[in-house]
């Protein structure tokens, strides 16, 4: 699940971090690379210990994950564009308070719960001044701009109430308990960073194990067996490599660096052009961070924030990722149909014989996804697939070093143990890669939940909601999705998603949504912000490696997303899109949807089975498949009446055997 790396694309070589956010990584070489790694290991190993073995208290687990990750952050990435493979003198400074503040919490931890009733001193003040512009300055290097630009003007906003207008006025704060509220167990380091540390280092670590025993490589063989020889099977491929990479990965770049060096030449090599072959990857890609049951770091803040088991999040995930995932296979479907794109030769696919020897690569999600539905916790389920990975890469190893012969029993298993317990270091170090992106969104949208907290805007925003709901219902959480999209522009779905459930969530629950909805409603949105122009970061990181125009790219993608835009207000109409409800209301609610997500993408596409679809027939397909979405009866009678009208005429016109070429 890594990040790094750079692509090729057309007049030379883009960077996809650059493409996702504006950083630098350093390629740190020398005894700083073997530093740095054994660090990130012991802090991940760290992790580990304390959630499975011995609990540490939680505010100075908190302040160590946040400040120790951005000592770590520090090391690794540079100020500006110029990366360098050595830590420069002022980074080493920047590390020091980091240290200082984690050593305050360690060795002053019961002094500082009890100056919370009692007022903080100055090395409490110190600490949290500090903390802030730390975090603020690790989120600019490992997220870009946006983020700490969308913090600081929250944290303006603290002192500047006294003069703003109407719903935004409040009284102001002064400036030692701003940054003891903004800092404490309320902000920074306050909910969600505690998921941070928990769920989300948990879930990152198993992923990581996951991608060094190949996992992701067998994967992406299985969806090549299975629909790399059908029409535009590249891009089906595409589509189910994402689904399946989408269960151990939940950042939509990540997924589309992944895989998109494999999957998008392959796509244009059967026809696809350049922009059609980056939106199919960012599309399928950032599905990923909607799928169960993993679903993307934000997913586990929800968890966190209802009170709910994380198995309940990933039950109520299921059918709307399985209906993004069929619109995108669909939209390839007919677009292959259209460009009369064919699939790959099957002599050049893998054999199912030899991916079912290899199917113990796939047990390790198995036995997480088994131990999360018999009730596990995330944590136990997790270690358990960490575990059996460990055993899988041991096994692997032993039985290469067998058949290769040459050595005895004894020292085939001392050398598999000795190249296991290698890819167990990397898949620590390399945990703690992927860590730092997550650590600072999360403390930065602590800080901005922190000031919410302390001014009410939270509320005032609730109160602009309801009285917009006064006068529909539809525009209240028509605003709401506006918010969410714009709010996840520019910065990473984890951070979208917290901020907007701060901001929009405590709205919708008062206009009478309830709260499992809400909270689903904005994580949606703050998703899809990723293939939405005019900052579609998924989308730009694929057209970068296609070789593509991002704009094109960006509209495609949202064109192949189309229905899971739609997807969130049929939740909230009918919450049996959300699993919630009697079976056969679900089953019915899903097989109407899936029939409607068909008829949308017939529309958006303009063709339908062997022939295209004039004007009018694309807009009666569109308004089809919305009543069939609907989950109501009179809807879903009225979408199946006229979808078998429409496609009896369309079999009438254009006959099987002679499918017509597009306009």
């Amino acid at each position: 699940m890594t990040h790094s790396g750079a692509m090729q694309a057309a007049g030379g070589t883009t960077p996809v971090d650059d493409l996702e956010f504006a950083n630098s990584r350093r390629a740190l070489a020398g005894w700083q690379g073997r530093l740095w790694q054994a660090v990130g290991a012991a802090f991940i190993a760290w992790h580990l210990w304390v959630l499975l073995v011995v609990p540490a208290d939680p505010t100075v687990s908190r302040a160590a994950h946040v400040f120790i990750g951005a000592a770590l952050g520090f090391a690794l990435f540079a100020p500006g564009r110029q990366g360098g493979s050595r830590i420069p003198w002022h980074d080493w400074a920047l590390m020091l308070p980091c240290l200082l503040i984690v050593a305050h919490y360690a060795l002053d931890a019961d002094g500082i719960e009890m100056r919370s009733f009692m007022g903080p001193n100055w090395r409490d003040l110190a600490a949290a001044g500090l903390g802030i512009l730390l975090v603020l300055e690790f989120t600019r290097r490992t997220a870009g701009l946006i983020m700490p630009a969308i913090a600081t003007a929250f944290l303006v906003y603290c002192f500047i109430g006294p003069w703003m207008p109407g719903p935004l006025y409040h009284r102001g704060v002064e400036l030692a308990p701003a940054l003891v509220e903004v800092f404490g167990n309320n902000g920074l380091l306050g909910t969600v960073v505690q998921v941070s540390a928990t769920f989300i280092a948990m879930f990152v670590t198993f992923a990581a194990f996951l991608q060094v025993s190949n996992a992701g490589t067998y994967f992406n063989d299985l969806a090549l067996a299975a629909v790399g020889w059908a029409r535009g099977g590249p891009a089906k491929v595409t589509v189910l490599s994402g689904l399946l990479f989408g269960t151990i990965s939940g950042s939509a770049v990540a997924n589309v660096v992944a895989s998109g060096m494999f999957t998008i030449p392959m796509m244009r090599r059967v026809g696809y052009d350049r922009a059609t072959a980056g939106a199919v990857e960012a599309t399928s890609s950032t599905g990923g961070q909607i799928t169960p049951p993993v679903m993307g770091a934000g997913a586990f803040i929800m968890a966190e924030v209802l009170g709910v088991p994380y198995t309940e999040i990933a039950l109520a995930g299921l059918i709307p990722a399985l209906l993004f995932y069929v619109a995108n296979y669909i939209h390839c479907d007919l677009n292959a149909r259209k460009a009369g794109i064919h699939g790959l030769p099957r002599e050049e696919l893998p054999r199912w014989v030899a991916l079912a020897r290899r199917a113990y690569m796939a047990a390790p999600l198995v036995l997480l996804i088994w131990m999360l539905v018999i009730g596990f916790s995330p944590f136990r389920a997790a270690a358990w697939g960490i575990g059996a990975t460990i055993v899988i890469m041991l096994g692997t190893a032993l039985a290469h070093r067998l058949a290769l012969g040459g050595q005895g029993a004894a020292a085939a298993i001392a050398g598999a143990a000795r190249e296991t317990a290698g890819a167990i270091y990397g898949a620590l170090s390399g945990s703690a890669r992927e860590m730092m992106q997550l650590i600072a969104v999360c403390a930065t949208a602590g800080i901005v939940a922190g000031v919410i907290g302390l001014t009410g805007v939270g509320g005032r925003f609730a109160s602009l909601l309801l009285e917009i709901a006064g006068a529909s219902t539809f525009l209240a959480m028509l605003f709401s999705m506006g918010v969410a999209i714009i709010l996840g522009m520019g910065v990473p779905t984890t951070a979208a998603y917290a901020i907007a459930a701060a901001v929009v969530a405590p709205g919708l629950t008062r206009i009478g949504v309830e709260p499992l909805v809400a909270h689903m409603f904005i994580f949606y949105y703050a998703t899809l912000s990723a293939i939405t122009p005019p900052v579609a970061l998924a989308s730009f990181a694929a057209a970068g490696m296609a070789g593509a125009d991002l704009w094109r790219t960006s509209l495609i993608a949202v064109k192949l997303g189309l229905a899971t835009f739609i997807v969130p207000f049929l939740f909230w109409i009918s919450p049996a899109l959300l699993a919630q409800g009697p079976l056969p209301g679900i089953l019915l609610a899903v097989a109407t949807a899936v029939a409607g997500v068909w008829m949308l993408a017939c529309a958006t596409e303009g063709w339908m089975l062997n022939g295209p679809l004039p004007p009018v027939l694309r807009l009666a397909a569109g308004l089809l498949g919305l009543s069939l979405m609907v989950p109501e009866g009179y809807t879903d009678m009225l979408g199946v009446a006229g979808t078998v009208a429409l496609v009896l005429y369309q079999r009438r016109i254009h006959p099987a055997g002679r499918p017509e070429p597009a306009a």
